[in-house]
C-alpha cells in the first residue's frame, strides 16, 4: 500500500474537524460512502444552528442529534478551485429553477472549503432508491428533468471544465495506456490495432452526427447518481460535468438489446422534448459515446492505481484477462458503431 497518497492523510478526525470549521458541529458520527474519484462521507451534526452566518435554509434536515450531511472531499490536484466553483454554480443555477439536484451548501458564505490541504464541499443528505429504468414511465419522467436540466445547460457554457470528446476521452486516454506500458507484451500488438480501429470509427461516428451541438451537461449521468423518491428523481454527484453533446446524458440510461434500447429512448424523448429540443443527429453518437467511456475507464483506472483505494477495489485491472475482456469489447464497437443509429 503507498502510505504517501494524498488521502493517507484524510483520517477521520482530520474529515470530522474539517466539517466543524464550516460553522457545523460534528457529532462524530461517519460513515464512508461509495466514491473513488474523490473521499465521500456522511457525517452526524449536532442540532445546534451553524455558526458564522449561515442561513437558516442552509441547516440540513432532521431532529435534535439526528441531523446528518455529505461531506465531498476532492481529489487533490485534479480540479482547478474555478472549475470546481463552476460545477457548484452550475448546480445552483439548476435548483434555483427547482430542478431537484442536490447543489452544496454555503456555509460562512462559500461552497468550497479548505482544511489541512483538502478543498471539501457539504451537502444536504438526500435519501432515495435506485431509479427503476425498466419502466417506461420512469424513463418519461427522467426524459422530463433532463430536458429541463439542458434546457438550462444551454444557456451558457463552462469557461474552465472541459468538452467531452474523441480528444479527451479518446486520444489522450489511449496515450496515456500506450506510454505507461500497461499492456501486458503479448496483448500490445493486438489492442494496438482495436483501439485504433475503434477511434477511426468513433470519428466516424461525429463525422455522420455533423456540427452537433455542446452544452453544460451532468456528464455521468448513470443510475448511481440519481436518487428516486415517490416525487421523482434527484441528481447527485456533478463532479464530472463539462460540455457535450445531450445525448451524452441520455445513452447511460439504456440497456438490454437494441429492440429495448430503442423502446427506452423513444421513451426518454418524449418526457425531454416537452422541455428541451433533440438534435436526432446526435443519435449517431450513442455508440461513439459509449466506446469512448470504455477507452477512457480504462485510463482512468490505469491513472489512479498509485491510489492505495483502487488496487483493493479493482483487484482484477491490468491483468490478461482485463486486457483481453477489454479488446474483444471494443470489437464488439466497432461492429455496433456500423449498424444504423436508434431512431428519434
Amino acid at each position: 500500500m503507498n502510505s504517501s497518497h494524498p488521502y493517507s492523510a484524510l483520517t477521520p478526525d482530520c474529515a470530522l474537524d474539517a466539517l466543524d470549521t464550516t460553522g457545523f458541529k460534528a457529532d462524530g458520527r461517519l460513515l464512508a460512502l461509495n466514491s473513488y474519484e474523490n473521499r465521500v462521507y456522511q457525517m452526524g451534526v449536532e442540532d445546534a444552528a451553524p455558526a458564522r452566518g449561515t442561513p437558516p435554509d442552509a441547516r440540513p434536515a432532521g431532529g435534535l442529534g439526528a441531523a446528518l450531511v455529505v461531506v465531498k472531499f476532492y481529489r487533490p490536484e485534479r480540479w482547478s478551485d474555478a472549475a470546481i466553483l463552476e460545477e457548484h454554480a452550475f448546480t445552483a443555477e439548476l435548483a434555483a429553477r427547482e430542478i431537484p439536484v442536490v447543489a452544496p451548501l454555503q456555509l460562512n458564505g462559500a461552497t468550497l472549503h479548505t482544511h489541512a490541504g483538502f478543498r471539501f464541499a457539504v451537502y444536504p443528505k438526500q435519501g432515495g432508491r435506485m431509479p427503476e429504468f425498466e419502466r417506461p414511465d420512469t424513463l418519461r419522467w427522467m426524459g422530463r428533468f433532463l430536458g429541463r436540466i439542458h434546457a438550462v445547460g444551454a444557456q451558457a457554457n463552462f469557461a474552465q471544465r472541459p468538452t467531452l470528446d474523441i480528444e479527451t476521452f479518446g486520444y489522450a486516454s489511449r496515450d496515456f495506456l500506450r506510454d505507461g506500458n500497461w499492456l501486458p507484451p503479448d496483448l500490445v500488438a493486438a489492442w494496438d490495432s482495436v483501439v485504433e480501429y475503434a477511434l477511426a470509427s468513433v470519428a466516424h461516428c461525429f463525422e455522420r452526427a455533423g456540427n452537433v451541438r455542446a452544452i453544460r451537461l451532468h456528464g455521468d449521468c448513470h443510475a448511481g447518481n440519481v436518487l428516486w423518491t415517490d416525487d421523482g428523481p434527484h441528481f447527485v454527484d456533478f463532479d464530472d460535468s463539462r460540455m457535450g453533446p445531450a445525448v451524452q446524458d441520455l445513452w447511460m440510461l439504456l440497456s438490454g438489446e437494441r429492440d429495448e434500447q430503442q423502446a427506452q429512448m423513444t421513451e426518454i424523448l418524449t418526457g425531454y422534448e416537452d422541455f428541451a429540443e433533440f438534435d436526432p443527429r446526435e443519435l449517431h453518437l450513442v455508440e461513439a459515446l459509449r466506446t469512448l467511456r470504455l477507452i477512457h475507464y480504462a485510463a482512468w483506472l490505469a491513472r489512479r492505481w498509485d491510489d492505495p483505494a483502487f488496487p483493493a477495489a479493482f483487484p482484477w485491472f491490468n491483468t490478461q484477462q482485463y486486457w483481453q475482456a477489454r479488446i474483444l469489447e471494443l470489437r464488439e464497437q466497432i461492429a455496433l458503431m456500423d449498424e444504423p443509429p436508434l431512431v428519434a
